[in-house]
């Protein structure tokens, strides 16, 4: 029983933050901070010396700084005198861009301080040389925390995001605290995390446009995957007025700083002549770069480029290489294409079993282009032991899901009586679906005009 009731205290995250003992009839928050709990004094003063000290933020410094420049002038006066309405970094108005306001209350462009972080220059503030940003970085390691130990609850299918226990929820409510009041104070990777958050609905309503607001934060301070998410809003208009020109910019933005996903979208953009002027030389450029980082999609957007000669010289020893690294990572087209390669000897050396093996992969996924291919090696004997039974069924499965192709062939195979029972009304049936989308071959089957 005494057993029982120590799993639950860790499971409520109830433990000291100096000894993690977890059976202590109470535990006493932080009179600063309010984020760490002590099962005694000695523990407290113990964690205090230990580094907690450096780290303590009090809660009025973890509001919103919604202050003019003049009333931060004044709170800073002692400090900084009449150098408050310039950032002491690059000497320009503070009003000309977002502002990041540290712990000690010193206010910077969040530009300026993200510049000096990635130069390595995290220790101190510029005036005062109080800690960097570390009670922010404090709050967002601790959010972190806590909203891992939920991840992993999900993940191993104890719960569901949308049915959380009360202590799970208890968890999730501390990430995201954390997270808002460091996002507020201007920590541009909070402020990245909680647009995810808030877009995708962890712990409260999903709101587009408050995530993008927060992506826009964090894209102004460099942040690269916030600058992803940020074209993703322009290109796709979500809370944001569409505009392919402000998606190549922001999608550029990080796709120079090496942003694998940017630098996809962003061949994307060249590749269709959106917000651009249509590249495939540069598509394919941008593509190589996030295909090289492992990017599926772009390596399978490659291969295409180099099977068609678009962009470059064309190379089928090349897309069949690009199209099997897609593939191994399981895009159901890529498996197609590549199967198609090996039926045809182009760019790797024919083998139909090759072919059949990779074909299998993508139907299995449910892919109706694979599915159909399928049902006609089995139906021909290629790669494996011919089947009419085997090819009407993977033509089934295809048909169902709406594909021409399949349709026709399905019709063939209850016209002849190939594989399944001779019926002309199922023949028929099929055919007309098949007819409907446009194919001639079934049109003809049923006597109509091309």
């Amino acid at each position: 029983m005494a057993e029982k009731k120590k799993t639950d205290s860790i499971l409520n995250g109830e433990v000291c933050s100096n000894c993690s003992a977890s059976d202590a009839p109470k535990l006493s928050a932080c009179a600063r901070c309010g984020l760490v709990k002590y099962c005694s004094k000695d523990c407290q003063r113990a964690h205090w010396k230990a580094g907690h000290k450096q780290h303590c933020v009090a809660k009025a410094d973890r509001v919103p700084q919604q202050q003019s420049i003049s009333a931060a002038r004044k709170g800073t006066t002692a400090c900084a005198g009449t150098a408050a309405e310039k950032c002491a970094v690059c000497l320009d108005q503070l009003a000309n861009a977002s502002t990041c306001t540290l712990p000690c209350a010193h206010v910077f462009h969040g530009a300026c301080v993200a510049e000096l972080q990635k130069l390595g220059v995290k220790q101190a503030c510029p005036l005062c040389r109080a800690p960097l940003l570390s009670g922010l970085e404090k709050l967002h390691d601790e959010a972190v925390r806590h909203f891992v130990v939920v991840c992993q609850l999900v993940a191993r299918g104890g719960a569901s995001w949308s049915n959380l226990p009360d202590w799970a929820k208890r968890e999730l409510d501390a990430a995201i605290t954390g997270w808002r009041a460091a996002a507020e104070s201007g920590f541009a990777q909070a402020q990245y995390v909680l647009g995810l958050m808030v877009q995708n609905g962890y712990g409260m309503t999903p709101n587009a446009t408050e995530a993008t607001a927060w992506f826009k934060k964090a894209a102004e301070q460099g942040h690269t995957g916030a600058q992803y998410c940020l074209g993703l809003a322009y290109e796709h208009g979500d809370a944001v007025e569409q505009c392919d020109v402000e998606a190549t910019q922001w999608y550029r933005v990080a796709a120079e700083q090496g942003e694998m996903q940017a630098q996809a979208s962003l061949g994307t953009l060249f590749k269709h002549g959106r917000g651009v002027v249509q590249s495939d030389k540069e598509a394919a450029k941008w593509w190589k770069k996030a295909a090289e980082q492992g990017d599926a999609g772009a390596q399978y957007n490659l291969a295409i480029l180099h099977m068609n000669g678009y962009g470059g010289v064309q190379s089928d020893l090349e897309a069949a290489r690009w199209f099997k690294k897609a593939a191994e990572q399981g895009d159901a087209e890529a498996q197609n294409k590549l199967a198609m390669m090996f039926h045809d000897g182009r760019g790797v050396a024919q083998s139909d079993k090759e072919a059949m093996r990779w074909l299998l992969k993508a139907a299995e996924q449910g892919y109706a282009v694979a599915q159909c291919n399928v049902g006609v090696f089995f139906q021909k004997g290629r790669g494996t032991t011919q089947s009419n039974v085997e090819a009407v069924r993977w033509y089934k499965r295809a048909s169902e899901q709406g594909y021409a192709e399949a349709q026709y062939h399905l019709g063939i195979a209850f016209q002849h009586g190939c594989g399944v029972s001779k019926d002309n009304w199922e023949a028929a049936r099929w055919y007309t679906k098949a007819a409907d989308q446009g194919d001639a071959r079934a049109r003809l089957k049923l006597g109509l005009s091309v």
